[in-house]
């Protein structure tokens, strides 16, 4: 699904990775853990370059618009399978379908009562379950998210990241909370300093594992 051969990542003067080999397999589950700095940012970026037309992306911000409602924030995660005037006709008289598609999953993310508020008027982790929202509406098979579930408690998060995980056969996710990495992933790939520090199956791994990349 990816692969990095001996690459080069990082911005315009600063390479971050000078020697990156990795390759990461359809039907993974991937944690991305590390310390500030260390790189997760920048191979998610460059994840999202080599299979642009095939993932759904859950930036750490939200990234939604703010006057706009949750029904529409999420909606917008499935542009690209209808036409133009399909879309136009929803965004301005949502269709009775749409409404129906689209409030089943805001209520399975806790947000049926906010369907139609803007999102600029909910809170930082209702904010983040449209994000998850709009990727799950996306439909697509591969998820690429930034610490999707950073602004709620560890009960809600280990719910709506296997709920998330759960609509996306392959999945890279940069998290800080090693104890979900643990229960949601199969794999976690640890970085430091640019490099890859560890790399191996979840079940291999415990707390104090995960805890020496942060050392």
């Amino acid at each position: 699904m990816f692969q990095f051969e001996q690459a080069r990542l990082g911005h315009p003067g600063q390479a971050v990775f000078e020697n990156l080999t990795l390759h990461i397999a359809k039907g993974e589950h991937v944690a991305l853990l590390g310390p500030s700095g260390s790189g997760k940012s920048t191979l998610l970026a460059a994840l999202r370059q080599q299979q642009a037309d095939r993932v759904a992306w859950c930036p750490q911000d939200a990234d939604l618009v703010p006057m706009l409602s949750v029904f529409h924030n999420i909606y917008m995660g499935a542009l690209d399978r209808q036409h133009s005037l399909i879309n136009l006709r929803n965004l301005i008289w949502p269709s009775r379908h749409q409404k129906s598609a689209i409030g089943e999953i805001a209520a399975q993310l806790g947000l049926a009562e906010k369907l139609f508020t803007s999102v600029d008027k909910l809170s930082g982790g209702q904010a983040q379950r449209v994000a998850l929202g709009r990727a799950i509406y996306s439909q697509r098979q591969v998820l690429l998210a930034d610490e999707p579930v950073s602004s709620v408690d560890e009960h809600q998060g280990l719910a709506l990241l296997k709920k998330i995980l759960g609509s996306h056969p392959t999945a890279v996710i940069a998290l800080h909370d090693r104890s979900l990495a643990l229960q949601c992933c199969s794999r976690v790939i640890g970085l430091r300093d640019g490099v890859i520090a560890l790399d191996a199956p979840c079940d291999s791994l415990s707390l104090a594992d995960l805890d020496a990349l942060y050392q």
